[in-house]
């Protein structure tokens, strides 16, 4: 049997239509509007992109955005000085520092100089620490972790007592999407290139995080018959048939992997989509405990 698709496209775009709502009834009832300030560092194309898409759907949203780009050359001290007038913008609800940066630039300070009330990425320091802390929780989560535990739970999928399998363990998707379904009561297992048996180990699994960046990677005899798929992967394979030349793919073989798996996410469609919509609904909740409302 097929498995049932997670449309990722149509669970964000569900998201921002609620918070579309929220932003109105705030804006009207308080007279407050969501801020979200960007910082792009230097002209990586990839950078621009997302950056732009994160200030188009702030703005389908109601969202105020605060657009702030610096030269590649641009020193710590000025990046970290631009954080801190952000941090004292009391208009700006949320502050989002575009990965990667420059080489010469120390990437964790510029993360740990952002407001922890501000952090709508969630990669402050302190907050991924209270993320990894039993009975503590954290001012906001990261995005796409968070994005992915959303999708479980718009499609019913239980967590609590499943065997999870978390394929990857980077700061920005592993290791924190890991810590919030150990929070839900799953038992987890975080694999990576030295883990034995990798097939045996995902073959256990009745919820699969593939977040390890190799396309395809996962087959479909990895898989449990009837489990979540949930693929974070986003992976360039060249095709002469496409029109740019190349394609989109995942970290899990899509087409087989369907055949086995309970629930998939496609890619392009499913994770990615929902990165935005996280961040969106993280500054709207930034903007509401700001104005005492939470």
């Amino acid at each position: 049997m097929t498995a049932t698709l997670i449309d990722g496209k149509a669970t964000a775009a569900q998201i921002q239509e609620e918070i579309r709502a929220e932003v109105e009834r705030l804006k009207t009832e308080h007279g407050v509007v969501p801020g979200l300030a960007t910082v792009l560092v230097g002209e990586n194309p990839a950078s621009q992109f997302y950056v732009r898409s994160k200030r188009k759907r702030c703005s389908e949203v109601g969202i105020r955005s605060f657009g702030y780009e610096l030269p590649e050359s641009a020193s710590q001290e000025e990046v970290e000085g631009l954080v801190a007038e952000l941090n004292a913008n009391p208009e700006v609800h949320g502050i989002l520092v575009q990965l990667p940066l420059p080489k010469h630039l120390d990437e964790e300070r510029v993360l740990a100089a952002i407001s922890i009330e501000k952090d709508v990425d969630g990669f402050h320091p302190v907050n991924i620490g209270r993320l990894a802390m039993k009975g503590r929780e954290p001012m906001f989560v990261p995005c796409t972790p968070a994005g992915c535990i959303e999708l479980l739970d718009r499609y019913g999928i239980e967590i609590e007592g499943k065997e999870a399998v978390v394929l990857g363990r980077s700061n920005i998707v592993g290791l924190p999407v890991a810590m919030l379904l150990l929070h839900r009561n799953a038992t987890i297992t975080i694999c990576h290139s030295r883990t034995r048996d990798l097939a045996e180990v995902c073959r256990r699994a009745d919820i699969l995080i593939a977040a390890v960046g190799r396309p395809k990677m996962v087959k479909a005899d990895w898989i449990k018959p009837g489990a979540a798929v949930i693929d974070v992967g986003i992976n360039r394979v060249e095709d002469p048939t496409a029109k740019r030349g190349y394609r989109i793919v995942g970290d899990v073989d899509f087409e087989a992997a369907k055949e086995v798996a309970g629930y998939i996410t496609p890619v392009p469609g499913g994770v990615g989509p929902m990165t935005i919509a996280m961040l969106l609904k993280n500054t709207l909740t930034s903007a509401k405990r700001a104005a005492g409302l939470l």
